[in-house]
């Protein structure tokens, strides 16, 4: 039996960013009343706190937990401690406070971080325990995958519905273009726009551009959440992805195409690779709520570059 959206008093966390927007919007659009859709501000709600938790979740009928402190090599490699701390306590306290205040439904997000290093590609739902995360993320990684922990426990003693997917790597417009925590889709998009304005002829890029990734467009990411929230209800955690695998070296070549820029990359190879392969088996969320990505890739990039030239002046300032 599906859960309705309609009359339900829903909290989004995260729910003002980048995929958070796309999650409201698909809640709407799935019946949900936006009236009765809250999304709590880290100014009012450091998630952190369980006094926050607790207001945060009071009187809410489901909660979609979001909200996560997040980055890409960079940040991951600074702020190790920062990341675990945060991630593991807004988590693990927001999870309790929604089982306490009798939530119906809980959905959590995870991340692709949290799979081993070496996960067999396309990573299976069943390897996720299989060892241990790729160093530079397994702090994060580690933070959200205890959560999964908490969810299952959860379910079995007290019988709470809370459901765990774990997204791909994502993008689309209004992305981080931040260059100290972005991702890689506009942290090279940064770059290749800011090379053309300086008019240089190279693009220094991290790693040897060997590794693959698999990316996720928004849209279709918060589809797929809402989609689980509405249609899964079991203890198993769900990859969300495309099952497209495409190399760094790859992907630049790409978004350099896309951009009309015809400089040269420098690699840097002293600085880390990541993981080194990502790419998930997407069958599980086929076959329990019917979720299959829509956007192609190209497409969903040239979106993204399209919106980041509409804001390049306002986002660098």
């Amino acid at each position: 039996m599906p859960l309705s959206f309609s009359n339900q008093r829903i909290l989004v966390t995260g729910g003002a960013g980048f995929l958070g927007k796309q999650v409201v919007n698909q809640l709407i659009h799935a019946g949900a009343d936006p009236a009765k859709i809250t999304v709590p501000r880290s100014r009012d709600y450091d998630l952190t706190q369980m006094e926050a938790c607790r207001r945060a979740v009071d009187q809410q009928d489901i909660v979609i937990h979001l909200a996560a402190h997040v980055g890409g090599i960079g940040l991951n490699r600074e702020k190790p401690a920062e990341l675990f701390y945060d991630n593991l306590m807004m988590g693990a306290q927001l999870i309790h406070a929604a089982y306490e205040a009798g939530v119906k439904k809980f959905t959590c997000v995870g991340t692709i971080c949290a799979y081993p290093k070496f996960t067999p590609v396309p990573f299976k739902e069943d390897d996720l325990w299989n060892g241990y995360p790729e160093e530079t993320n397994a702090p994060y990684g580690v933070a959200k995958k205890a959560l999964l922990v908490q969810l299952q426990a959860y379910r079995q003693q007290y019988g709470f519905d809370g459901i765990y997917l774990l997204p791909v790597n994502l993008y689309g417009p209004e992305d981080n273009f931040d260059p100290r925590s972005s991702h890689v889709i506009p942290a090279l998009i940064r770059k290749v726009h800011e090379a053309q304005l300086r008019g240089e002829r190279t693009i220094p890029v991290w790693g040897d551009g060997s590794p693959t990734r698999e990316f996720l467009y928004s849209t279709d990411a918060a589809r797929g959440i809402v989609m689980g929230t509405q249609f899964y209800a079991e203890p198993e955690p769900v990859n969300l992805g495309t099952g497209y695998e495409i190399s760094i070296k790859d992907l630049i070549t790409l978004i350099c195409e896309l951009m009309d820029y015809d400089g040269e990359l420098v690699w840097e190879t002293d600085k880390p690779n990541g993981q080194p392969r990502r790419c998930l088996d997407t069958q599980r969320a086929k076959d329990k709520f019917g979720f299959t990505a829509e956007v192609e890739f190209r497409e969903g990039l040239r979106n993204t570059i399209h919106w980041y030239r509409n804001h390049a002046s306002r986002i660098t300032g």
